[in-house]
């Protein structure tokens, strides 16, 4: 079994800016803590978790570090840091447009992964946000893509983290994109697709199905550059790739996209000179505290 514990949202489950992952112990006939992390997660060496452990890096749920001796008990809630050997760096750095007692806006480069997940753990948004502001508070209120630049609304106070984080839940955030991709001319715009969207194959695709729609986009022409054009994309819902799956059902893929309408081999280390052509562009909504209207745009450009 791979490394992929649930990265928790907790606010105390943080060292150096990396988020603690959970884990139950199963049941099983081992001596220690370590016999099991050992057994569950065969990819990690013994050496590796006896060194985890050894620098207070698995630990009970109460924060406390947790021995390589510590007896085993089935049903024991144990904290683990997750750690990537020869981890990817990515060379492009975010900027922050917006920060008060409530809000963290933050601008992400391509390649960065927004929350620890996989082969990433200290390259990462939320890794980095916490460790330059010292704020565990720090939790991500959506996500958009690792190949994916442009913003993401961060809560930096939990006491009204529930308030912002229904904006998104009841649709009440006005978010828009701009990729560039195909030329459609025998397209009307703008336009509004529709389509229900379920998991794919592999799992971290996902595909248009029969059934209800459970997925809208609007699509509007921002620019037409010969071959290709530029899109403002407004997604209504917010399904995951929903703007890549739809673009690419079109007809018209966003550039240098690997995963629609083809998915192609991954290489080693990512491709720094063939950024997905998507971004975030813009974040619109009525604050729910102040009741102000707000709105942030990024400062990239494709």
């Amino acid at each position: 079994m791979l490394e992929t514990g649930v990265d928790t949202m907790s606010d105390d489950d943080l060292i150096d800016g990396a988020m603690a992952s959970r884990l139950q112990l199963p049941r099983g006939e081992w001596h220690t803590v370590l016999d099991c992390l050992c057994a569950h997660f065969p990819a990690i060496s013994r050496d590796q978790w006896w060194q985890r452990m050894a620098r207070g890096r698995v630990q009970g749920v109460d924060g406390n570090p947790l021995a390589s001796t510590h007896p085993y008990r089935v049903g024991l809630e144990v904290r683990y840091f997750r750690e990537v050997d020869d981890e990817t760096v990515i060379p492009f750095y975010e900027t922050v447009v917006h920060l008060d007692d409530h809000l963290l806006v933050a601008d992400k480069p391509h390649f960065l992964p927004v929350v620890p997940a996989g082969k990433y753990v200290e390259h990462t948004l939320l890794s980095r946000l916490r460790r330059r502001f010292n704020n565990p508070d720090l939790v991500p209120l959506h996500r958009i893509d690792r190949a994916t630049a442009g913003l993401v609304l961060f809560s930096a106070n939990r006491d009204t983290r529930a308030r912002y984080q229904a904006l998104f839940r009841e649709q009440r955030i006005e978010k828009t994109y701009e990729a560039i991709a195909a030329a459609l001319p025998m397209q009307v715009f703008p336009m509004v697709h529709c389509s229900r969207l379920a998991r794919g194959e592999p799992f971290f695709r996902m595909r248009e199905t029969c059934g209800d729609a459970n997925s809208e986009t609007r699509i509007g022409v921002l620019e037409s550059l010969g071959s290709t054009w530029r899109y403002r994309l407004q997604p209504v819902t917010g399904k995951k790739h929903q703007l890549r799956v739809h673009m690419a059902a079109l007809g018209a893929a966003i550039v240098n996209d690997d995963c629609y309408p083809e998915l192609a081999v991954e290489p080693e280390t990512p491709d720094f000179t063939r950024p997905l052509k998507l971004l975030a562009r813009r974040l619109a909504f009525n604050d729910p505290i102040t009741g102000q209207a707000r709105g942030f745009d990024s400062l990239r450009e494709l």
